[in-house]
């Protein structure tokens, strides 16, 4: 009899841990490319995310979850649909943290993500017009649109008493979307943006540009650009020329790399990316130095967010399917619900599987809005002494 018992048991053992499915999550960022310098935090997010719920073992019954990365480029949609083709088809991910870049981001979007059904939450997509893309439901974003950020820059120039501003930005998805939002956001509040003129990025000299900029004139340059491209070449020609010595930073420019090209010499400027100081990132913050990277990178607690969301809704879904979890992503990122915050995965996850709701809440103080995208926190920075730091928070 006892030993009926034990092979009863044993067999019931072994069907638990055959019906424990693994679970893949593609990341799909540019660790090559014009942000290449802020990736690797967010990929580390990410993965410290993924890595959380997998030690749990609370996730569908006992799921271990791998993250596999890929490479957008930032700028290639060609490569970054081939790389987001070879994590659906060859790696079989059951949805992706990603992208990154807008451009790429909607290329994923439209000719891999919705032709195999597959959920893409991405931590840095900005672009106001992935906001209306057909997505068949399947698109969500922990960072907020650029619709937003160009309230933010707006704002953030009149505090200081700006009254014009000459625009530059890069050519692409990103770059317009952020500079039409923003021209239109500054210029209705009775700002005057003298020219609005794109750069290409990849380019050995800004002479030409910085010229037009320089004729136009402004109280200060807004580089929507790239820190690891263009628009830190825009800043160079302008500092050698002496075109302009004060510049506004949006989200793609702000990086620790701008503190080891320029340092001293964007003493005075400022920008803002997205971020808050509400509990969670604090947590974040602390989680990400004992796993050895720098939480407070731009879109790093975005990353870890998307990730998280994605294995929190497979919970409520009770299956890792797109088709099936996609439809929950709302109800476990917004209230009601007991709040969770970075380190509790464990917590929501268990909490689900008992029929409770969720709130989570996060790095990033996640609220979805909208077609599913962040209603939007900023913090805003200010170069002192040669490196930049937050000074405030909107």
């Amino acid at each position: 009899m006892k030993k009926l018992l034990l092979a009863t048991t044993a067999s019931a053992m072994m069907t638990s841990i055959a019906a424990a499915e693994d679970v893949k999550i593609g990341i799909i960022l540019g660790f090559t490319g014009p942000l290449e310098s802020i990736t690797p935090q967010m990929g580390a997010g990410a993965e410290l995310a993924i890595a959380e719920v997998s030690a749990s073992g609370a996730l569908l019954d006992g799921a271990k979850v791998e993250g596999i990365r890929g490479d957008s480029t930032c700028v290639d949609a060609g490569a970054a649909t081939a790389a987001a083709e070879r994590l659906v088809t060859s790696d079989k991910v059951n949805a992706i943290m990603g992208a990154d870049c807008s451009g790429v981001t909607g290329a994923i979007l439209q000719n891999v993500a919705r032709a195999n059904g597959v959920v893409m939450v991405s931590p840095s997509a900005t672009s106001p017009g992935l906001s209306t893309a057909e997505d068949d439901g399947l698109f969500f974003r922990t960072a907020p649109s650029d619709a937003r950020q160009g309230v933010i820059v707006t704002n953030i120039l009149q505090d200081r008493g700006v009254k014009s501003v000459a625009l530059t930005y890069t050519n692409n998805d990103y770059g317009k979307g952020l500079a039409d939002a923003f021209k239109a956001e500054f210029e209705a509040a009775g700002g005057e943006v003298t020219i609005s003129a794109a750069h290409e990025d990849g380019k050995a000299d800004y002479s030409a540009e910085v010229g037009a900029l320089a004729s136009a004139g402004g109280e200060v340059l807004v580089v929507a650009g790239y820190v690891d491209q263009g628009g830190s070449g825009v800043i160079r020609g302008a500092i050698d020329s002496g075109a302009f010595d004060t510049f506004y930073l949006p989200d793609g420019m702000v990086g620790t790399k701008l503190n080891e090209i320029f340092g001293a010499e964007l003493n005075g400027s400022y920008g803002a990316y997205p971020g808050t100081d509400s509990e969670g990132a604090a947590t974040y913050a602390e989680m990400a130095k004992a796993a050895g990277f720098d939480g407070t990178s731009a879109f790093s607690g975005e990353s870890y967010d998307a990730a998280a969301l994605i294995m929190l809704s497979m919970q409520a879904a009770k299956s890792s399917a797109s088709a099936d979890f996609k439809d929950h992503i709302f109800d476990v990122a917004n209230a009601p619900g007991v709040e969770i915050f970075p380190g509790e995965l464990e917590k929501a996850l268990k909490l689900i599987a008992e029929g409770q709701d969720v709130n989570y809440v996060g790095a990033s103080a996640v609220e979805l809005v909208g077609a599913g995208e962040s209603a939007g926190n900023y913090q805003e920075i200010e170069f002192k002494d040669g490196v930049y730091s937050t000074i405030k928070y909107r």
